[in-house]
């Protein structure tokens, strides 16, 4: 493979697509026990190293700006691990300095960065702030929860750690959200997760649940039931419709209640189809999505195709009808379907952990349990909004 990137010509993709760019590719600082991207070291045996390179950043800023269709006034850039900080800050300065030099007349640049938060400290705290990145940590609770499965390397509990530099961000004003990961360790403390994220002064949340398999054995122990994944988002949205309408916004719900009113899902999970979501490693591989990097969904290689050719090879178009297929099998006549849309393909799995078109959602019965206990709040709060009114006074059309 050519290490240098060829461009033949400046084609633009049919629709909109998002990509999700790993810079260190799946190393991390951080031991954790439920994360599904620490073992992709294996596709790349005799690696030491996974930093992607100046030329490749290059390749993949221009190519990514260049393939959006005309008119499209804003491109957001995901950058995700691994542990995207261990790249160092001065990649993301050359990133940002080659957005200014690609980016068209009028078209807003968004950088996005998921981050377990460890390595943050005021120089970094300081660059984000100045360019307006979108920081997401990672934290899963008070410390007893969050410690459990987030571990470094030798053992040892983060969430310390993590609060120091969610405090970092804080005192810069940089603009984040927290993303909890729901587990079997967490999962029956839905309330007592919220109210401490709450507590620390998180405003945006995302809730994320493991369904891990062991290929040939079936779903880990750590993975979240499905009856606690329902049962714990519920108990979030009691607490939230309580206190915190309008001051505290939760993904599930602003989405719920988006699809509620019509507008398509905000989300990948709970959107009709996929196929728009690619991730791009380190070295220039490109794939079907941030949870399908196995071999069988690589598309082929930045340095040696553009992303519009990519999205519209066979393999994703393929990926593009796996979510219908497994909700044609196992979702007619839901009547949560319009909130639903079947959830995200990576977690129908069969009884050997395997990934399956044909098997039921893992968390079937918990998104089930979850959107029937929304469904008189969301109209509630739907009628409210048509009446002018702000959300937070949905009690007055319960009912």
């Amino acid at each position: 493979m050519s290490e240098q990137r060829i461009f033949t010509r400046k084609p633009t993709a049919k629709r909109p697509f998002h990509l999700l760019a790993k810079p260190i590719g799946p190393l991390c600082n951080l031991d954790c026990a439920y994360c599904f991207y620490l073992d992709k070291t294996q596709y790349y045996p005799g690696q030491n190293r996974f930093d992607m390179d100046d030329a490749l950043l290059e390749a993949h800023v221009r190519n990514y700006i260049e393939s959006q269709p005309m008119g499209c006034r804003e491109v957001t850039f995901g950058w995700q691990g691994g542990e995207p900080t261990l790249r160092g800050i001065d990649f993301y300065r050359k990133a940002v300095a080659l957005q200014r030099k690609y980016a068209r007349p009028g078209m807003h640049i968004a950088n996005t960065v998921q981050t377990n938060g460890v390595l943050i400290n005021d120089e970094w705290a300081q660059f984000l702030a100045d360019h307006q990145f979108l920081v997401g940590i990672s934290l899963d609770g008070d410390e007893e929860l969050h410690d459990h499965f987030r571990k470094t390397r030798s053992g040892q509990g983060t969430y310390q750690a993590v609060v120091k530099g969610l405090r970092c961000l804080q005192r810069y004003r940089v603009e984040y959200n927290v993303l909890t990961v729901v587990q079997a360790h967490n999962g029956d403390h839905g309330t007592r997760v919220y109210q401490h994220l709450v507590s620390l002064g998180a405003q945006f949340i995302q809730f994320i649940p493991v369904v891990e398999s062991i290929a040939g054995e079936g779903i880990s122990s750590r993975s979240v039931s499905a009856q606690q994944f329902g049962q714990f988002m519920i108990d979030v949205f009691e607490e939230w419709r309580q206190y915190h309408i309008g001051q505290v916004f939760v993904s599930h719900f602003d989405n719920a209640l988006g699809m509620s009113l019509g507008l398509p899902s905000s989300i990948c999970v709970h959107a009709q189809r996929c196929g728009d979501n690619l991730a791009v490693e380190h070295n220039g591989d490109v794939y079907s999505c941030d949870h399908f990097v196995f071999p069988e969904f690589k598309l082929g290689n930045l340095r040696e195709h553009d992303y519009p050719d990519l999205i519209e090879t066979p393999i994703q178009q393929s990926f593009s009808e796996r979510k219908p297929i497994g909700s044609q099998l196992h979702c007619q006549g839901c009547p949560q379907w319009d909130l639903c849309h079947g959830a995200c393909p990576a977690q129908r799995l069969n009884d050997r952990g395997e990934l399956s078109l044909t098997a039921p959602h893992h968390l079937c019965v918990g998104y089930k349990q979850f959107f029937t206990h929304l469904r008189p709040y969301l109209r509630a709060m739907g009628k409210c909004l048509r009446a002018g009114k702000t959300a937070q006074q949905y009690q007055d059309f319960l009912g």
